[in-house]
């Protein structure tokens, strides 16, 4: 009697690496039971061992461990004859295990990507076929033919006009899959006040990193001392693609990442793009920071992982300029926002005519004369969106203007969210009673109940 086995329906298994779509199949003969299946294990998918069954195999049915006595033949209490059964089973092709990463990374990746976004359309479109979509992408990765589609470009208003670009869901799963793999080398080298797209460096932690470098040249308010603050001039826009390249390259070493990581970067999203919004608005945008303005090779879309990556990765040499050809004791940076503190303005002076010789030879960026400031400690140091000022850490005037204005003329369904939002970002502060109380009043006055701290707020009960 000749049986055929039958291939399992495949499915998404996201601990498991998938095998390519297209293998080419064999058979083999074994000895089997009559008048019972087989007592094969169907192999899991892309799994070492998918050519091959191992010494002691659980039988699925019966929940029986087979033992083997000869390769290929099984041997069963119950049976009275044997039959020859022809199993297929796939020849030894390329499979996930073989490229140069394995697909349960692009499966984390993925993972990551849709994190908090998981409402939106893109990332409902994508999950509809998800494992044919993350196949389709693993294969493209590598065989080296993807390449990035269509990205999304907005602008946004407040606090001033800006461009911002989203790339497609797959686009942004492959920018996870480069973070992924190479951010943690260049973190370790990071010093520990290099803030933004760090984990645990938020805003928050710049400026408590700041409160703390302030009180450290001061001796806690009790001698006087200076701050000189900074910001890069059209920051995102300048960035020059060769000088950022040449830092990956120093020690991404792989082939492959490294390519990938090129392939993101030189990337230009003015080639296949979708503008929503008026012209009118995307008018709004300044010329000297539209990413359409800029020459080639420079500039990277403002709303990508990647480009928040690449832009620490690109800092990372003034961090190092300042800390060890300077030798700034205190000195921090949030994105191209950085500041250095000692308790002398001629020596911060000095600093700032080095810096500003330094960045243009080296980075080919410049500084912003107009957010240059050198001023006193005594006088508050704004920073982050918060305020450092003796014994006290308050949050930005116009950000608790700007968050009364709103929930104000917020819509009823959207108050509940923005007030916890609001309320949450004010906590953040050292002294922010007087301000929390503020917003408290508005959004009771909207009929929402307050806790007694003024951290959060509850919607009254029907």
């Amino acid at each position: 009697m000749t049986v055929k086995a039958l291939m399992p329906v495949r499915k998404l298994n996201l601990v498991v690496p998938l095998a390519h779509k297209a293998t080419a199949m064999r058979t083999t003969d074994t000895a089997a039971p009559p008048l019972a299946r087989s007592g094969a294990v169907a192999p899991l998918i892309g799994h070492k061992q998918a050519l091959g069954l191992r010494h002691g195999d659980v039988d699925s049915t019966t929940r029986r461990s087979t033992r083997t006595t000869t390769p290929g033949i099984r041997t069963s209490t119950t049976a009275t004859r044997t039959t020859t059964t022809r199993a297929t089973r796939p020849a030894a092709e390329p499979s996930a295990d073989s490229s140069p990463y394995a697909f349960q990374s692009l499966a984390q990746a993925w993972d990551d990507c849709r994190r908090h976004k998981r409402g939106t359309a893109s990332a409902l479109a994508f999950e509809e076929r998800l494992e044919a979509n993350l196949c389709a992408l693993h294969e493209e990765l590598c065989s080296g033919t993807y390449r990035p589609g269509r990205s999304i470009c907005f602008v946004i208003t407040h606090p001033k006009p800006r461009e911002v670009w989203a790339a497609e869901f797959r686009d942004r799963i492959v920018h996870h899959l480069l973070y992924n793999h190479i951010s943690q080398r260049f973190h370790a080298s990071f010093i520990a006040n290099s803030c933004a797209c760090i984990p645990g460096r938020g805003t928050l932690y710049a400026a408590q990193r700041l409160e703390h470098d302030v009180r450290a040249v001061s001796h806690n308010w009790s001698r006087p001392a200076w701050y000189l603050k900074c910001d890069l001039a059209n920051f995102f826009v300048a960035i020059d693609k060769n000088i950022l390249l040449a830092q990956l390259a120093r020690k991404v070493t792989e082939a492959f990442w490294l390519s990938l990581a090129q392939n993101i970067l030189f990337h230009d999203p003015r080639q296949n793009h979708e503008l929503r919004g008026s012209a009118a608005l995307l008018a709004r945008v300044p010329p000297h920071k539209s990413l359409f303005n800029a020459p080639a090779d420079t500039g990277l879309p403002i709303g990508n992982l990647s480009s928040q990556f690449f832009a620490n990765v690109h800092l990372d040499a003034l961090d190092q300029f300042c800390k060890h050809r300077l030798q700034a004791r205190r000195y921090g940076r949030y994105v191209d926002d950085f500041y250095l503190l000692h308790e002398s303005p001629q020596w911060l002076h000095q600093a700032l005519q080095q810096i500003d010789a330094w960045l243009p030879a080296t980075l080919g960026a410049r500084l912003n004369p107009s957010k240059t400031i050198l001023q006193p400690l005594e006088r508050g140091i704004d920073f982050v969106g918060q305020v450092i000022k003796p014994w006290r850490r308050t949050t930005r005037k116009r950000t608790v203007a700007t968050a009364v204005r709103r929930l104000q003329a917020a819509a009823p369904n959207d108050v509940f969210a923005s007030g916890n939002s609001y309320l949450g970002l004010l906590r953040q502060s050292t002294h922010s009673h007087t301000d929390r109380a503020r917003l408290a009043n508005v959004l009771r006055g909207r009929g929402f109940t307050i806790k007694r701290d003024l951290t959060k707020i509850y919607r009254k009960a029907a």
